[in-house]
This record gives C-alpha cells, sequence and structure tokens, in this order.
C-alpha cells in the first residue's frame, strides 16, 4: 500500500483534523468545531481530543488485526479514561470527531463514522445521516448527537464505533480517505465526480486537491449550515 497526503486547516484556525497512515492501514478524524456559546463540560478543546483518540487507535491498528469497529471502540474508551477525572462526559456536547479507516489484506475493510467519507472507483462510502436531522438548532443537534435516530460520532460513548458504516471489498486498486473539507470537490462544488477525484489524487496530490476546494470556496457564497472555510484533509492510497 503506497500513501500521499495533505492536509490544510480553516484559514486562522488550528488544524482539527488528523490523519495517519501505516504499512496497510489509514485514517482521518474530523473534530467537530464547537460553538463558542456551548458549554462541553470538558476542559480540553477539539485539536486535544484529535491527537488523542488518533494516538490511541493508531497504536490498536499497529499491533492488531482485530474488527475496526473494536479497535475504534477500544480508543475511545481509552481517551474518555484521560480526562474522565477532570470533564463531565455525560455531555453530549463534549468534543468529538468523524472517523474513517481503511485497512488493506486480503479484502479491503472500511469504517466511517459521520461525514468524512471513503471514496472508491466504484463510488463513496458516506455516512450522511447527519444531513437527515429533523432539525438543526444547537439543543437538537445536542439532543440527536449518539442517539438512535440521530447521527453518531467519536466521543464519549464507545458503542458509538457499532453504528458506523462498516464492509469489505475486493479488487480495489486505489482510495481516499477525505475529511468534509476535502470531499466538498465532489459533494458540495461538484468540480468531479467521485473518479474524478480519484484521478485528480493519483496524478495530481491531495494538495492540488485541496487548493481546489480552497479555490471554489473563496469564489462561492457562504454555504448554508456549512463553514465558508474548512480544515481539509486528504489520503490517498493505492494498491
Amino acid at each position: 500500500m503506497q500513501a500521499t497526503c495533505a492536509t490544510l486547516a480553516t484559514p486562522g484556525r488550528v488544524n482539527e483534523d488528523y490523519h495517519a497512515v501505516g504499512p496497510d492501514w489509514a485514517f482521518v478524524l474530523d473534530g467537530a468545531t464547537a460553538p463558542s456559546d456551548v458549554d462541553s463540560g470538558c476542559e480540553h478543546d477539539v485539536p486535544w481530543l484529535v491527537h488523542r483518540l488518533g494516538a490511541e487507535l493508531a497504536r490498536r491498528l499497529a499491533v492488531s488485526d482485530r474488527p475496526l469497529a473494536d479497535l475504534l471502540a477500544e480508543a475511545v474508551e481509552s481517551t474518555c479514561a484521560a480526562h474522565a477525572d477532570t470533564c463531565d462526559l455525560r455531555n453530549p456536547s463534549s468534543p468529538s470527531s468523524t472517523v474513517s479507516i481503511l485497512r488493506a489484506g486480503e479484502e479491503i475493510e472500511y469504517l466511517v463514522l459521520a461525514d468524512s467519507p471513503i471514496v472508491f472507483d466504484h463510488g463513496a462510502i458516506v455516512d450522511d445521516r447527519v444531513e437527515r436531522l429533523p432539525s438543526y438548532t444547537q439543543q437538537a443537534v445536542r439532543d440527536l448527537r449518539n442517539q438512535p435516530g440521530g447521527f453518531w460520532v467519536a466521543s464519549t460513548k464507545p458503542e458509538a464505533a457499532y453504528e458506523a458504516l462498516q464492509g469489505t471489498l475486493r479488487d480495489v486498486g486505489r482510495a481516499a480517505l477525505l475529511s468534509d473539507g476535502a470531499s466538498r470537490y465532489a459533494d458540495m462544488y461538484a468540480l468531479g465526480t467521485w473518479p474524478d477525484l480519484l484521478d485528480l489524487l493519483e496524478k495530481a496530490g491531495p494538495a492540488e486537491l485541496i487548493a481546489q476546494v480552497r479555490k471554489a470556496e473563496a469564489a462561492a457564497p457562504k454555504p448554508p449550515r456549512e463553514k465558508h472555510h474548512d480544515d481539509a484533509t486528504a489520503v490517498f492510497l493505492s494498491f
């Protein structure tokens, strides 16, 4: 497995994405930017969460071939233990993150939790539950986070790992793991299809993909319910 990667923070902000690549695995985390007027019950910021969760997940992927959901659940549990004594983990607004994981073997295993898709030549694995909520007020999103009928993220409930989209594929030649700031190329700005996105990554690299997204953001009006700019991460894999 060969990988090329790029990440770029929202202008003027700290990058809340995190990614890692091993010999036969890769993942992307996209931390959820907390509204400034929401009490998260946590003394830590989102970058702390994604770095801690990422370290726990990478350590497990490096030594275990157990199911991806098991490894993610354990990583969430360990991350919770690291701040259970200082923070209110019962608060549903506690810092959270999307998770996308790919592991290569006889088959390609994938796990997608929340809106950071994994793209293959046949299409994209997209967890769109956050796009189908009945309301997007702060209270509604808070009440529906990590709840049946709502949406699921990596935060303070290890069981959320088992709500991820999971599966295996054969005969995969290439793939991309994207935070939603990078997937805007296809799903928000329609600069190309998912196969076009893979072609661009293969020929020009992840940095060029992100550059084209930034250019589109600069030329477009602010989208409803979305940030004008977002942290963008792309990991391109060939097998």
